[in-house]
């Protein structure tokens, strides 16, 4: 429990510094790219104090130098550190707008272009959606978590709509993710970390092509499909390298 809570504690800490520069950086040129890159950082150095070891499989699947829709599982807040530091190039956040509240933090992500969205509120959700699609539109990639909110039990949940809706008007592929573990290193509503392993699928492209409104639940059991399939793979092999994480650290103590 103490060792939570001083990785919580200097979490917080780091979490303060970075968002202050990205701040400050958003005055000069290239500000969003350059805070992406500074939010790169944060996620890679909260998970190396944490002691989370990273697996990567698929990153060749990304599509360089082209827009993308990035969508994931969501079991834990290491999702976005996951995502932050392993999947490359640029894109921008759709989130929650209550993390846009959160002081200095909310600045920041609003610095690095970040897309807020109101769930409770559909006319400003598809007003957010609009403005994605305008930023996909610019050549900028988006990074989504389809079901809305993180699983408590590990449990894909059925996904939202409305990210879809923003695919198929954007006409940009779907890049499927799996992050597997994630749940067990800090679970939701929990600040209690614990060491261990996170594996990171990313699978092929999935093309809009031919998917319209009507028929877009299609899409949405393909691409579910295609993350729960993957998930389900690694996870096995995810607990197991937990076990060795967590053998390596008592034997360092």
């Amino acid at each position: 429990m103490m060792r939570s809570a001083l990785l919580v504690t200097l979490g917080i800490a780091i979490t303060a510094f970075f968002s202050f520069w990205s701040v400050v950086f958003s005055f000069f040129a290239n500000s969003e790219n350059n805070v992406h890159k500074v939010a790169r950082i944060w996620g890679s150095i909260l998970l190396k104090i944490s002691s989370t070891k990273v697996q990567v499989i698929g990153k060749e699947n990304v599509l360089r130098g082209k827009p993308q829709i990035f969508m994931a599982n969501h079991q834990s807040d290491f999702d976005i550190l996951i995502a932050l530091a392993y999947i490359p190039g640029q894109f921008r956040w759709i989130a929650k707008k209550e993390l846009f509240a959160i002081p200095v933090f909310g600045q920041a992500m609003r610095s690095a272009g970040y897309i807020e969205i109101d769930r409770q509120n559909h006319e400003k959700a598809m007003h957010s959606l609009d403005l994605a699609a305008l930023r996909i539109r610019e050549g900028k990639s988006v990074m989504t978590f389809p079901e809305g909110t993180r699983s408590r039990d590990g449990e894909i949940k059925a996904f939202k709509q409305g990210l879809f809706y923003l695919a198929i008007q954007s006409g940009v592929p779907i890049i499927p993710i799996s992050i597997i573990g994630s749940g067990a290193i800090m679970p939701k509503r929990s600040l209690k970390v614990k060491p261990g392993k996170i594996i990171l699928v990313i699978d092929k492209p999935i093309p809009v092509k031919g998917y319209t409104l009507e028929n877009r639940q299609e899409l949405i059991n393909r691409v579910r499909q295609v993350i729960m399939k993957n998930y389900d793979a690694y996870e096995n092999e995810d607990m197991a390298g937990i076990k060795d994480v967590q053998t390596e650290i008592k034997a360092e103590i």
